[in-house]
């Protein structure tokens, strides 16, 4: 957990938002834990979280469109864990502004180190189709922070 826990951590807050991510990052481990022992020797561990954490953060998505959506905003309490001092409020909102196939692809590229073979699997795509919707997803950000900078 303390290996991997912080990579599976920034995917689930990267798909699903800092409200929810403990929340599927606690359910990624306990999951993880009762799956352990049928784990094949060798393999990728990292990508077998993540896939757990995407598994995961589909369930997260199914429940929360079928919950009833509060009156008022509730106040978000991310967790301290992996989060830097000062948040980049732009940075968050430009990738949740991403399509989510794009965000997912920069989340478990970049943030969760996989190659983009693992990346392709986890999205239902061939590793191109990943490789290209994580390409897309950069180029749009960096778009966003050159926007942003010019005079």
């Amino acid at each position: 957990m303390t290996e991997h826990g912080p990579a599976v951590l920034r995917v689930c807050r990267a798909i699903l938002g800092p409200a929810d991510a403990d929340d599927a990052w606690s359910e990624t481990f306990l999951a993880a834990l009762r799956a352990y022992p049928e784990l094949r020797p060798g393999s990728n561990v990292r990508a077998w979280l993540v896939t757990i954490a995407h598994r995961k953060a589909i369930d997260r998505h199914r429940a929360m469109a079928s919950a009833p959506v509060p009156a008022s905003p509730v106040p978000e309490r991310p967790s301290a864990y992996g989060i830097p001092a000062e948040p980049d409020d732009a940075l968050r909102d430009a990738v949740r502004a991403l399509p989510p196939k794009q965000r997912a692809a920069v989340a478990y590229h970049y943030l969760a180190d996989l190659p983009y073979r693992q990346v392709g699997r986890l999205l239902g795509t061939s590793e191109a189709a990943a490789r290209r919707s994580a390409a897309d997803g950069i180029a749009a950000l960096r778009d966003i922070y050159q926007q942003e900078k010019a005079p």
